[in-house]
């Protein structure tokens, strides 16, 4: 029996965290060191493209061994023309790759993307907002990545004023940049490789309201 003068230690919650992407490696481009950060996280995450690519589909799946997590990657066209998509085929996707338990944090791309520009990071956050607002997902709070390249002026850079900015320790850091060289195979000398941010940011929202606002704004202050 406990002794009841002892203090009571709540029950601990691991966190179940969802990652929505356009393509693997952006998991770890944008927020591989923030899920290094927490293995307590049951982190799954959803890559919307190139599953049949014969080279980037066995990456992802072995960055997520790394990552400590599991996930999913499905084909959305993804050709070099980058046609726009209706946001319904882009949300009707998100919905048939989520797990069935209900996410504590999604994690996803930021409406004006990372840099200067990608239609399907773009895309993709307008439909995980989109779905959230309209009860599609549920969720208890929503992240959206927080980097800009300056309109091309330089690599993508974490935002400094973003509710979370998160400078990462150096070993997590290393992980992060094996997995994009290492695993995901690219050349130190790539765009990926020269990016991949030392520091991590996200916005931050509770709300869906708030999200759907920040949608209307374009993801820009």
């Amino acid at each position: 029996m406990q002794d009841p003068s002892s203090p009571v230690t709540p029950p601990q919650h691991n966190k179940s965290v969802v990652i929505i992407v356009a393509h693997p490696d952006d998991e770890t481009l944008w927020a591989g060191g923030t899920i290094l950060s927490h293995p307590d996280w049951h982190c799954f995450v959803i890559s919307l493209c190139r599953a049949n690519d014969p080279d980037r589909a066995p990456r992802f799946f072995n960055a997520l061994g790394t990552l400590g997590a599991t996930g999913v990657i499905a084909d959305l066209d993804d050709g070099p023309e980058q046609l726009p998509l209706s946001g319904m085929e882009v949300a009707a996707l998100i919905l048939q790759l989520l797990p069935d338990t209900p996410a504590d944090l999604i994690i996803t791309h930021n409406p004006s993307g990372e840099y200067t520009r990608h239609r399907r990071h773009e895309e993709v956050s307008e439909a995980v907002i989109s779905l959230w607002y309209s009860g599609g997902i549920t969720t208890d709070e929503l992240w959206t990545f927080a980097y800009h390249d300056g309109q091309k002026k330089h690599l993508p850079i974490a935002a400094t004023n973003a509710g979370i900015y998160l400078p990462l320790p150096e070993h997590i850091w290393q992980q992060k940049y094996n997995i994009i060289t290492n695993i995901y195979g690219f050349d130190s000398s790539s765009w990926e490789a020269r990016t991949t941010p030392i520091t991590e940011a996200f916005w931050q929202f509770y709300t869906a309201k708030d999200a759907k606002a920040w949608l209307h704004q374009k993801g820009v202050l």
